[in-house]
């Protein structure tokens, strides 16, 4: 599946944090803790160069936690910070703003040093949509006062978001590559709701992860479903087992298979097949159940 998407607001947020990357100190890069590698922008790489960084593994509670902890020594080896974070229930937040302070202390010390006392650590929050950025800094500041929601695009504009007294943080809209030419990326960050639903094929979409779900996971399809083995070979006689478990019915009892794959898509984001991990870091392990 190739996906060519680059809205004009995403070129603007782009130009915007290359311009405003000067006035902060520490880069926070949030990834999807199910596909570290597939919601990281090479894009925002090229952007921030030696800027200080911060992997933050959000929704870790969606991903398979030995998988999530490979990567979390998987990045670490390579000298990069990272954290785990649940930005819906806080966990992994104090760690987070400790690792802030901890980069960025060293420059305000340096600033000080100058005589330059008082002014906060600067960060600049990066990240794919959807990746949970307005839920992260809502969290920080225990109030809905950043608008959110359960879709790509919604934070457009610049916000400053003081955080205590050492704290600010610069949020910036979701930004993705303007060319998705790895069909796999394309694959996962439309699973993961990171692309707008009506820009892809989504019988496609469902068609390809129930094959991954029958080779890797074949017993959540039969816990959740309530299906019977053998599964079917064919993926569209399997979606329409799904639907007619679900009551995916139109008139005649004919399967509405756009119904029942919308099903299995909100219920996988939703956690309800269970923690899945999606991405493995590049080592010789093994994918799946081991």
């Amino acid at each position: 599946m190739e996906i060519q998407w680059f809205p004009g607001h995403m070129a603007k947020a782009h130009r915007m944090i290359k311009e405003h990357l000067k006035l902060v100190d520490v880069v926070i890069e949030l990834l999807d803790a199910r596909i570290p590698v597939s919601s990281a922008n090479p894009m925002i790489h090229e952007v921030i160069e030696n800027k200080p960084r911060i992997l933050v593994l959000n929704k870790e509670d969606l991903a398979e936690p030995e998988w999530t902890e490979r990567w979390v020594k998987y990045f670490t080896g390579r000298g990069l910070p990272v954290v785990k974070l649940n930005s819906a229930t806080g966990r992994g937040m104090r760690e987070l703003v400790g690792r802030v302070e901890a980069i960025g202390g060293d420059k305000m010390a340096r600033l000080a040093a100058k005589g330059i006392k008082g002014r906060a650590i600067r960060a600049m929050i990066l990240g794919i949509p959807n990746v949970g950025k307005s839920s992260l800094i809502n969290r920080l500041l225990g109030t809905a006062a950043v608008r959110t929601a359960d879709k790509p695009g919604v934070t457009r504009g610049k916000q400053w978001i003081r955080i205590g007294k050492t704290l600010e943080l610069l949020d910036t809209p979701g930004v993705l590559w303007p060319k998705l030419e790895d069909a796999d990326v394309a694959f996962k960050l439309a699973l993961t709701g990171a692309i707008n639903d009506d820009v892809y094929d989504l019988e496609k979409v469902i068609h390809q992860f129930l094959a991954w779900l029958k080779q890797y996971h074949s017993e959540r399809l039969l816990a959740r479903y309530q299906l019977s083995v053998p599964l079917p070979v064919d993926d569209g006689e399997l979606l329409g087992r799904i639907g007619a478990k679900r009551g995916c019915l139109r008139s005649g009892g004919i399967i509405d298979y756009e119904k029942a794959g919308k099903i299995v898509l909100q219920e996988f984001r939703a956690g309800k097949l269970g923690p899945i991990t999606l991405d493995y870091p590049p080592e010789p392990v093994n994918q799946g159940n081991e």
